[in-house]
């Protein structure tokens, strides 16, 4: 069976298209590393990727490459001095593996207004590669979530943290009800997703299920249409920076709250423990997957890879 990503090459034989994106709750848990080596790795194992560093507010993505600040980014394309994405992608030393470097011009703004996000995700999707991978900026601000929402793989990143897993949760809990806003008919039913964003609203909405339920005496159709996001709404997470199996166990609890909670599908795409060969390789300017590829962080992100790739989950047994 021919899945719905995979594209036809001329020869008949499929290829897998996909937007990969990777965002986190809270800022310095490693998620520009992780879509740097998930990339990289991609690459390794044949096929054509782009990286997109799509965090307007902290664009560092090229040195988590050991790459200078490419000569065109984000940046030009944005403020229309390039009329393609295509025009501002970097090559990498790596074979297969390609950068947009992010928008350094526009730290003093890192918001980009509608029109700016529809061309960009238009470029995006036109671009002749396997994989899209984009790195995120940190938080819930509306264009991120719009950026995760996007993707064919949507990867949440955590670390064995209070505060980080709670801002894991959150994000993906207000992602779902954004996606759920976009696909609400204007009027009452949109309203009623409106109100389920307050946790203390007069409504006593508290979950998906309870929403739907509302939504299911105004209009099912609606209703329908909201089951049909939720069951297609499935991110997964990545866990890093574990140190024992209580921290590996966090991506379990995260995904059995989402089911309990939110009533999504997500799953556990694999978790990388620390290791100081990382923080070497980016003391001397160079991705850890290269420079220490034998180390237990480097295999960590192989499994990983091929896991996301296979649309895997780790079972309760990690």
């Amino acid at each position: 069976m021919t899945l719905p990503w995979l594209k036809v090459l001329p020869g008949g034989s499929p290829r897998p298209r996909q937007i990969w994106a990777v965002g986190g709750g809270k800022g310095g848990i490693g998620k520009s590393l992780l879509a740097a080596s998930v990339g990289w790795e991609l690459a390794r194992m044949g096929r054509q990727v782009v990286l997109v560093d799509a965090d307007l507010g902290g664009a560092n993505l090229h040195t988590r490459l050991g790459l200078p600040t490419p000569p065109r980014t984000l940046g030009d394309f944005l403020q229309g001095r390039c009329s393609s994405l295509e025009g501002v992608v970097t090559a990498t030393p790596t074979l297969g593996l390609r950068l947009v470097g992010g928008a350094a011009d526009l730290l003093s703004a890192p918001s980009i207004d509608q029109t700016q996000k529809t061309r960009l995700m238009s470029e995006i999707r036109a671009l002749d590669v396997d994989v899209v991978l984009i790195d995120l900026g940190a938080g819930t601000s509306n264009n991120t979530l719009d950026f995760f929402l996007l993707s064919d793989v949507s990867i949440l990143m955590v670390v064995p943290e209070p505060a980080s897993v709670h801002n894991g949760y959150r994000f993906i809990k207000t992602a779902l009800y954004r996606r759920l806003h976009a696909a609400a008919p204007p009027g009452r039913v949109r309203a009623l997703v409106e109100s389920a964003l307050d946790p203390k609203g007069p409504l006593g909405i508290r979950t998906p299920a309870d929403l739907i339920a509302r939504v299911q005496a105004e209009s099912p159709e609606a209703a329908a249409a909201l089951r049909r996001e939720v069951a297609a709404f499935q991110p997964c997470f990545v866990v890093n920076e574990v140190r024992d199996a209580a921290d590996v166990g966090v991506g379990h609890q995260l995904v059995a709250t989402c089911v309990r909670h939110l009533g999504l599908r997500a799953s556990y795409a694999g978790f990388v423990h620390h290791d100081d060969a990382v923080w070497q390789a980016i003391r001397r300017g160079r991705l850890f997957m290269s420079d220490a590829p034998a180390s237990l962080a480097a295999e960590e992100i192989r499994r990983l890879t091929r896991g996301l790739v296979r649309g895997e989950s780790l079972g309760p047994g990690y």
